[in-house]
């Protein structure tokens, strides 16, 4: 480790939210880049590092900092420049020379012990005056609370995201908890936690440290897709992790449930343990479904519904060409029916079953008998695919109940049980991607005698979120349920949805033709299959099919974000050779990445408090706008400003302008997860098949990465490792109580 002291001379690059710098430092006998975390850097300040220098494989020798103090100058020179940096708010450089013009070298002598004398510079008044104070003693508190910190062995990468969220508080909540910081600090874990807590001296057998670590093992199964984790894996995972004795596990167990951290309840004969949030919400849609399909809802004004499913057959196909023509399968015929006679339908199927023109009925009769109707999905993507598909305007779930972002960086939706939605009939597609909590805030807003119609295919990946709602309410039988299964005749002619079918019912594909939409191409060797990937994308498919303009209608789906064939690597190679550096194109470096216009990328969390604009305005002239892009939308950047530390990106006609504070919301997406595909429809999908977690290599993920491709899919890889992935229909293993708690005939969601 090496020690130096000398000025931040320039600001490369600077998140605020983790305080991750890239900057000049130079002392007095050198100059260099440095990198690390620190709390409001500025150019012109004096810093003590300590670190030692690496060489980039892309950006050379850079001196990578592991800790640093901010040394306060002494000279007039030196003050002048501090008190300008920026990082005292209410002081620019005008303001500066006046108070150092006034008071030289005892500048901030007095501003530490005497501030009220700064009344006596023109231009500083009380509410200057508070504002300098708030923002030098921020400053200072941060130094203060970042060398205590370092006892407990906490970076200063961490203690920049603790102040960050505590404040000055920050030393007073980690003595008292230490364990708070695994719930909300990102990137310090239960062990880590745990490893301070040590330090402190909280005992190892203290109700406060088992109490913490039973939470950590359920938050982690939560993660997972589990709303309970049986009683006796609680035990067990949390013996392993806190080295204690499992009746001391269940003594502390006893007081969280009495508590109501927990809550305890029989599933199928299993002792379940929730979080009682996952308690309450499962319990809540339970009894939400059970209200809505009690209630009476509106009457149809139609004597006999069968003729008149008939009748709108003929109406839609008065207008369409011979080759347009509809004819509704009796299994549609039956399932429009099931949609308008019940309070409450589910309609599942895979590819080329229906279920749009099934949508598309449903919404054009309700539009006829003056039933008002909404139409949504869980993403932005699949409503602007329903949308199009189905010829109805569909919005986001989010949307439709209004959401809005609270102070706590929490969502709310503002319809609600208390605000219901006005329509009489909400149709929801893409339905097994909706988690436990969005199937919450969605049921508690659909007023008593509304029909609600779920659409979807359950056999694809359940919802990233808690919970396994769509193939519960199948499970419980509680739900009317219509099964699509016939193929019609066009999607027949699609090797794609045959071998989609075929891959779903454990049989293998078959490769058809050279003029197939569907091939397998064997190759062993990952190297090798990152290059064809990269061949492919790079011009070799749009010569052959007219249907691809460019590379942008390719889409690179895999399982896993690690190795040579995750998306860390792929994205980086496909950057290179579809859109490489060039003189005439803006770039962003950010941490290990370069972000750059023509880049396609993802947002990759839930962002409900930032804004976008419409593309081209209104026909008003106006331009439309709103806030919100949520995880999985995917946009192009369209322009990177430099000079304001700005960029923007277009998400099919919305743009956003993202700053250093939000950077970290976004990720490149020439290849993404086929989990992070859900929902969405490509012209073409390439998809590599080769080792990588057994977890991962499973007969729905690859269903469902199938069926995102519209014209044509590739897999490239092993066809033994593809076999066996067909031959593992393992589904990713959930616990969840809906289908229980929706065969109860009472239950007190209160309880």
């Amino acid at each position: 480790m090496q020690i130096k002291e000398g000025e931040l001379t320039r600001i490369i690059f600077n998140n605020k939210d983790n305080g991750y710098t890239v900057a000049g430092f130079e002392t007095n006998d050198e100059e260099f880049t440095i990198t690390g975390n620190f709390h409001a850097p500025a150019e012109g300040l004096r810093y003590r590092i300590t670190g030692s220098f690496k060489v980039h494989s892309k950006y050379g020798e850079q001196f990578v900092v592991s800790e640093y103090e901010e040394i306060l100058p002494s000279d007039s020179d030196g003050i002048r420049a501090f008190l300008s940096s920026g990082t005292i708010k209410g002081i620019g450089y005008k303001t500066a020379d006046l108070i150092v013009d006034k008071f030289g070298i005892s500048s901030l002598e007095i501003l530490e012990n005497e501030p009220e004398r700064f009344l006596e510079i023109h231009g500083i008044g009380e509410k200057t005056l508070e504002k300098i104070l708030n923002s030098y003693n921020e400053g200072r508190e941060f130094a203060q609370i970042s060398f205590s910190l370092r006892e407990y062995g906490i970076t200063t990468s961490q203690a920049v995201r603790i102040y960050s969220e505590y404040g000055n508080d920050a030393l007073d909540i980690i003595e008292e908890n230490p364990y708070a910081l695994a719930e909300d600090i990102r990137g310090i874990s239960f062990r880590g936690a745990d490893a301070i807590a040590e330090k402190i001296g909280i005992d190892k057998n203290s109700e406060f440290r088992v109490s913490s670590g039973i939470k950590y093992v359920l938050i982690n199964f939560a993660a997972s897709g589990s709303t309970f984790v049986p009683r006796d894996i609680v035990i067990e995972k949390a013996c392993s992790l806190l080295e204690v004795s499992s009746e001391n596990i269940e003594d502390v167990l006893i007081s969280m449930a009495f508590c109501g951290e927990i809550k305890t309840a029989e599933v199928g004969g299993i002792k379940a343990i929730y979080l009682y949030g996952y308690y309450a919400s499962e319990a809540r849609v339970a009894f939400d479904i059970n209200r809505i399909l009690s209630a009476k809802a509106k009457e149809l004004p139609i004597r006999d519904l069968d003729v008149y499913i008939n009748e709108m057959e003929r109406k839609k196909n008065s207008y369409r060409s011979r080759d347009e023509q509809i004819e509704l399968s009796k299994e549609q015929h039956r399932a429009i029916y099931d949609a308008l006679t019940n309070n409450i339908c589910i309609i599942t199927g895979g590819p080329g079953t229906g279920k749009t023109t099934i949508i598309n009925f449903i919404a054009s009769i309700f539009k006829e008998i003056g039933i008002k109707t909404a139409i949504s999905a869980p993403t932005g993507r699949a409503a602007k695919r329903i949308t199009e598909t189905s010829g109805f305007s569909a919005m986001t779930v989010h949307r439709m109940l209004g959401y809005v972002f609270t102070d706590d960086n929490s969502v709310r939706f503002t319809r609600n049980e208390d605000n219901p939605l006005d329509e009489e009939a909400i149709i929801v597609d893409e339905a097994s991607m909706i988690d436990i909590l969005l199937m919450e805030g969605l049921l508690k807003a659909i007023k008593d005698g509304a029909r609600v119609i779920f659409v979807g295919d359950s056999d694809q990946l359940p919802s990233v979120g808690a919970g396994n709602v769509l193939r519960d309410m199948i499970k419980s039988e509680a739900v009317h349920t219509t099964k699509l299964k016939e193929i019609f005749r066009q999607a027949k002619e699609s090797n794609i949805i045959v071998n989609a079918h075929m891959i779903n019912d454990g049989e293998y594909p078959e490769y058809a033709s050279r003029d197939s939409d569907f091939f397998m191409i064997n190759d062993r060797s990952k190297e090798s299959i990152v290059k064809l990937i990269s061949e492919l994308n790079s011009k070799r498919l749009e010569r052959y099919y007219d249907f691809i303009e460019s590379w942008r209608d390719i889409q690179v789906l895999t399982p896993t974000k690690k190795g040579v064939l995750g998306t860390h690597n792929l994205n980086l190679v496909l950057q290179n050779v579809l859109n490489p550096r060039d003189e005439n194109k803006n770039e962003k470096k950010y941490g290990n990445k370069v972000f750059r216009e023509g880049d396609r990328v993802m947002q990759i969390v839930n962002d409900y408090d930032i804004e976008w604009k419409e593309r081209g305005g209104l026909k008003s002239g106006e331009l439309g706008e709103g806030s919100g892009i949520f995880n999985g939308d995917m946009g192009v950047i369209v322009s990177i400003d430099n000079t304001y530390d700005e960029f923007t990106v277009d998400y099919d006609g919305k743009i956003v302008t993202y700053t250093n504070e939000n950077l970290d919301e976004i990720e490149h997406a020439y290849a993404i997860t086929v989990h992070k595909s859900q929902g969405s429809e490509f012209k073409a999908i390439i998809m590599p098949i080769a080792n990588t977690a057994p977890m991962l290599m499973t007969r729905n993920l690859l269903y469902t990465g199938v069926t995102r491709g519209k014209n044509l899919v590739i897999l490239i890889g092993s066809e033994y490792i593809l076999r066996g992935m067909i031959d593992n229909n393992r589904v990713d293993e959930r616990y969840t109580g809906l289908a229980e708690r929706l065969g109860d005939s009472v239950w007190d969601f209160l309880s």
